[in-house]
Parts: C-alpha cells; sequence; structure tokens
C-alpha cells in the first residue's frame, strides 16, 4: 500500500496497469466542486475514521494512484503496521480519462476498498461503482447516501451543491454535538427565553396600564432576565409604574 513505484510529491506522476499518467492541475469546475466535497464529507465522518484528499496508495502491482478525497480507519492495521486501506473513494470527473476513472474503481475494489464514487462534473451525476454491471451506476439526486464511516447520511444533491453541502455540513455539526454550535443554540435558546419574558412583562403591563411609553419600552428591552422577573413580581402588588420601576 505504501510501497510505491511513483515518486509521491515531488512529481505529478500516477501509474494506472503499468501505464504512466501525469495528474494535471485541475481547472475552475473540478477545482471548485473538490474544495466543495472536503468541506461536506469532514464534518460527516465519524469519530474513528479520517478523510484524506489526494492519497496516494499502491493498489496493485502496477497501479500507483490517488482519489480526490478517501475515507479510512484512523491508526494501523495490526496486519500490516502501517495505515489501513481507504474505505471510500471520491473521483472527481471532468476532463479526465473515462478508461482511466473506469481501471481505477476496477483496481481500487479489487484491492478491497468497499465502496468508489464518480461525481461527473458535466453531467451533473454522483455515481456509485458496481462491480456487478461493471459501470458508474447513477444514484437519484433526492436520495441519501449512507454508509457507517458518516454520522448521518448526506443528500446526494449536496455532493454537486455547494448551498446544499452547507446546510449538510450544519446539520453533521449538530449530529456530532459541536461545542460551538451548542453554544450557539443556547445563546439563542437563551434570548428567546428573555424575550418571552419581556412579552409577558409588557402584556401585563398594558392590561393593567394601558399601552407602555417608549421610555418604559426601552427599560424593558435593555433589561436582564433577573430585572424582568424583579417587575414581573412588583407588578402584582404595584398601583403605579414607579411602584414598578423604582430603583431598589
Amino acid at each position: 500500500m505504501d510501497e510505491h513505484i511513483v515518486v509521491p510529491e515531488t512529481t505529478r506522476d500516477e501509474m494506472i496497469r503499468g501505464r504512466k499518467v501525469v495528474a494535471q492541475p485541475a481547472l475552475e469546475p473540478h477545482a471548485d466542486l473538490q474544495t466543495s466535497l472536503d468541506f461536506l464529507i469532514l464534518p460527516h465522518v465519524r469519530p474513528g475514521y479520517r478523510p484524506s484528499t489526494e492519497l496516494l496508495t499502491r493498489v496493485s502491482e502496477g497501479s500507483n494512484f490517488a482519489t480526490d478525497l478517501s475515507i479510512r480507519r484512523e491508526g494501523q492495521d495490526p496486519a500490516t503496521g502501517r495505515r489501513w486501506l481507504e474505505e471510500i473513494s471520491f473521483e472527481i470527473v471532468n476532463e479526465q480519462s473515462v478508461r482511466d476513472v473506469r481501471e481505477k474503481a476496477e483496481d481500487l475494489v479489487e484491492r478491497g476498498v468497499r465502496r468508489v464514487f464518480a461525481i461527473f462534473v458535466k453531467r451533473r451525476e454522483v455515481c456509485e461503482w458496481s462491480a456487478q454491471k461493471r459501470a458508474f451506476v447513477p444514484l437519484p439526486l433526492d436520495g441519501m447516501l449512507e454508509d457507517p464511516c458518516f454520522v448521518r447520511p448526506i443528500a446526494v444533491r449536496a455532493l454537486l451543491d455547494v448551498q446544499n453541502a452547507e446546510r449538510e455540513v450544519v446539520r453533521a455539526l449538530e449530529r456530532k454535538g459541536n461545542e460551538e454550535l451548542e453554544q450557539l443554540k443556547e445563546s439563542a435558546a437563551q434570548k428567546g427565553r428573555e424575550e418571552g419574558r419581556r412579552e409577558v412583562l409588557r402584556s401585563l403591563l398594558r392590561a393593567r396600564f394601558g399601552e407602555v411609553s417608549a421610555a418604559v419600552e426601552a427599560r424593558i428591552a435593555g433589561a436582564t432576565c433577573a430585572t424582568l422577573d424583579t417587575w414581573t413580581l412588583r407588578l402584582l402588588s404595584a398601583t403605579t409604574l414607579d411602584d414598578i420601576f423604582a430603583e431598589p
């Protein structure tokens, strides 16, 4: 797996069944979609797994290449003392040779990679390699991509569209219990509780004293929860607004 027949990080050479292939830099459609794919997949990967971009793998005697994105178990395979073989691979196809992509998929599956996906940019298709059909089979765009490597299913459409990808990322972070997201949710809930207290106080004041003035509204809008609670309790026995809002 790590005994390479090309030189990593020095040349762009890859080998596919003994043929040398130069992995060329990408044009915008490929490069943009690869950035979006990396962004989408990273937060979806379950703890214990690791996604990698352009990870070079010795797939067979004559094949030594990388795919755009792959997912493998963290750590080392005790049977080999080396990293685990990737379980999932993604390839973005724009100007590449279809032959190269097909042969990569065949070799990866033969090597033991569980699933190989190809995103065809021009056709706007997400496909999965079928060893039985020996072909890439399109996935329904309104479907979900499920796998044990992921914390939740991923909307297939999100693999093609950054706006959908952003929504899926938020849902993945929520599923993982991301601390920053949880703090934002708690902050929003706290603001909601504060606004609820303000609205209760406004309603009680209107019922007791009529419409509140701009000055009173300003004080209510800037008050803390504790102060709002104090004013609401005072309203039970107050006979005037001054009784409620008087400073202690």
